[in-house]
């Protein structure tokens, strides 16, 4: 028996049961797979002498987060690694926009781009010297983020005010158009916004990318040296430090609930472990209410939430070993980590359009990492170990391109879009297919075997856009990692504040646990937290 049982071995699970393990608690994390990780994992399968991340990759809010930051990881092995150039978007005529680790080299290639644009780059980026870290701060706190909201409030009234607010609220096309005679800043906070769903026209869209752009801007987009795996087994051993266990390939079936209370859960083979004072579950949404947690246990409104619940886009991914570095046209993507392609504004919207309508993209925006160029270590000398992905509809009405492509992702239609994606690239970097000493393809069913999580490829834990966020996340509540059932914490991308390898998920959950935890929070917190919801759905 153990204090809390945590279900899935992803970051989130982690972090929680770290800060458990911290709080002096027994803590047991059982995972499906045969390896811990989830979605931060990485493996050899395209070629031995190659490094390749299997999912997520570039950890630009795993070192900003102040929860990661608070494990102090480095202690248990990590290393990161930054390319000499965090970001960089290559246009078809030969011209590339580049996040710079400075922000003064940054707005001095973004001049070239129109003039004042790299005045409106420091711009941007001296709101987030105002407010940037009270922002993280407030981010990844439970909500509402009471002790955060009023540093974050004076921050932003110092930045600006209400106007501040209004142009984090833009779609992020409008914000380019307002701020950047041309188009180099504009791709560079439209691409990162698209590291979401959102959509070029996107109410907040603005936000997201100047999020994740000044992040980077601030502490770059960097990677475990050594493969993503190389986070995951820091944060194993600073559990089993701390007592905690992990146990792979024990998948849970379901989560055993008396009397209104999670108890402990039961696994696949039977096994009935217990979590005396909490059971945390990094899984999605979908798969803890009505799956891990039976329809009887749960109020029926929930049935219906969850077949409103909206993931986020479905992914397709190709991981490739290459002989040398990629030829861009642009010399300046070398430098970079993750490179963005796309040949502009108009493209990103027609992508975004062919999605929405259930179409696969013929111009398909890619996130491209070169990995061995932020870290020497994932192949030999003079050689890349590159990877990049793109987005299309969880069902398929039809192919914006050529190819016929269905959804069925058979053999043919898996390399007609890998295909696809090796044409954005070549009409980049003229020269990159003779590069290609082996590839691996993945196509959206393939993701949930690495992580029953990820359907289809959803990365994100359900979709970013503001009618699923803070109080609509997972749905409509309290926007809290607490469940309708007392003792069960929702510790998954599927809680608040959502996507992206930061641990804001994982904590809150273990946060939830402790102040539930003992005589006046099973008194106050649990019954005044239950009737407030009550209240509110």
């Amino acid at each position: 028996m153990a204090d809390a049982v945590v279900v899935g071995a992803g970051p989130n699970g982690l972090v929680a049961a770290n800060m458990l393990a911290d709080a002096g608690w027994d803590v047991e994390v059982l995972e499906a797979q045969p390896e811990p990780g989830g979605a931060v994992r990485s493996d050899r399968g395209v070629h031995p002498d190659y490094v390749s991340d299997l999912c997520s990759a570039f950890y630009p809010l795993g070192v900003a987060s102040p929860v990661m930051r608070a494990l102090d990881l480095e202690r248990h092995g990590l290393r990161w690694r930054h390319a000499p150039a965090v970001l960089a978007h290559p246009l078809p005529d030969g011209r590339c926009a580049v996040l710079e680790r400075d922000a003064h080299a940054t707005a001095a290639g973004l001049d070239a781009f129109g003039e004042g644009d790299g005045e409106a780059w420091l711009r941007l980026y001296g709101l987030w010297e105002e407010m940037g870290e009270e922002v993280l701060r407030a981010l990844f706190s439970p909500f509402p983020p009471v002790r955060a909201a009023v540093p974050l409030a004076a921050a932003a009234r110092r930045a600006g005010g209400l106007r501040v607010l209004r142009s984090l609220l833009m779609p992020v096309r409008r914000l380019g158009e307002q701020e950047f005679a041309g188009p180099g800043g504009p791709m560079l906070l439209a691409g990162s916004a698209l590291h979401t769903d959102v959509f070029p026209e996107t109410t907040a869209g603005a936000g997201f990318g100047w999020l994740l752009a000044m992040v980077g801007q601030r502490y770059g987009w960097p990677v475990p040296e050594g493969g993503a795996g190389e986070l995951t087994a820091a944060l194993v051993r600073r559990l089993e430090a701390r007592g905690g266990r992990v146990r792979c390939g024990t998948p849970v079936a379901s989560v055993i609930v008396r009397g209104g209370r999670a108890l402990g859960v039961r696994t696949a083979s039977g096994e009935a472990v217990r979590g005396a004072r909490a059971v945390l579950a990094d899984v999605s949404a979908p798969a803890l209410y009505g799956g891990l947690v039976g329809w009887d246990d749960l109020p029926g409104s929930l049935r219906a939430d969850m077949r409103r619940f909206d993931w986020d886009h479905a992914t397709f991914k190709v991981d490739w070993a290459l002989s040398g570095p990629i030829p861009w046209s642009s010399p300046e993507a070398a430098r970079a980590g993750t490179v963005h392609l796309s040949p502009g504004m108009d493209a990103l919207t027609d992508y975004s359009a062919q999605l929405a309508t259930g179409r696969v993209p013929s111009e398909p925006f890619a996130l491209l990492g070169q990995m061995t160029t932020a870290d020497p270590a994932r192949s030999p000398a003079g050689t890349e170990s590159v990877w990049a992905y793109t987005h299309v509809p969880h069902r398929v009405a039809a192919d914006a391109g050529p190819d016929g492509i269905t959804g069925v992702w058979d053999e043919r239609e898996r390399a007609a879009m890998a295909g696809r994606l090796e044409a954005v690239l070549e009409r980049l970097a003229p020269g990159f297919r003779d590069r290609v000493v082996e590839r691996r393809v993945i196509a959206p069913p393939a993701f949930q075997e690495h992580n029953a999580n990820l359907l289809n490829g959803a990365l994100n834990g359900g979709t970013a856009m503001a009618h699923q966020q803070l109080v609509f996340r997972p749905t409509p509540g309290l926007g809290r990692a607490e469940t309708p059932v007392a003792g069960l914490y929702l510790a998954s991308a599927s809680a608040h504040p959502g996507g992206g390898v930061h641990g804001g998920c994982g904590a809150n959950a273990a946060r939830a646990a402790l102040a539930h935890d003992g005589p006046a929070g099973r008194r106050l917190l649990t019954p005044g937290l239950a009737a407030l919801r009550r209240l509110l759905t």
